[in-house]
């Protein structure tokens, strides 16, 4: 720290927090070292891996190209805001649990992120929609099926649930 911060006020998860920033201070950084939100992953730190994905006004952004005076005013979902009803997973997460879709993990908080972003806007998305939504996001264990399969299967328990 320089000395040269700025103070922003966010949403994080639901909750409005004022944080001390540097200016050039990245929205990873900030949310693992000064959030504890270690949920949210840094892979590559150039915006090719998607790893760090985190929702921005309801938007999938790599939190790693994101300086984190840039969410001043804005609203942040990490992982650790994704919440089913009371004590249980959200359907997307049961969902990657149930169709072995977590494998090593390190992608995992970012595909589920893609996926509920997608699902929030679409609730019917086709397996095309799916493999869109989640493209930005780099996967080495599982090759994908299980990922198209969890959203898939959240998909028609969210279906069900509705009627």
């Amino acid at each position: 720290m320089d000395g040269n911060t700025i103070s922003i006020a966010c949403e994080v998860n639901g909750v409005m927090r004022r944080i001390e920033v540097e200016p050039t201070e990245r929205l990873v950084d900030v949310l693992r070292d000064k959030l504890f939100l270690t949920g949210t992953k840094e892979g590559c730190g150039i915006g090719e891996c998607g790893a760090c994905t985190v929702l921005l006004d309801d938007m999938p952004v790599n939190s790693c190209m994101v300086l984190a005076a840039q969410a001043g005013g804005r609203r942040i979902l990490t992982i650790e805001g994704i919440k089913g009803e009371g004590t249980a997973l959200h359907p997307l997460q049961q969902a990657f649990i149930d169709a072995g879709a977590v494998q090593c993990g390190y992608c995992t908080p970012a595909m589920v992120l893609c996926g509920y972003a997608l699902l929030k806007s679409n609730p019917h998305p086709t397996e095309d929609d799916i493999r869109l939504a989640i493209s930005g996001t780099l996967c080495r264990c599982t090759g994908y099926v299980q990922i198209i399969e969890a959203i898939n299967l959240a998909v028609a328990r969210m279906e069900h649930k509705e009627n």
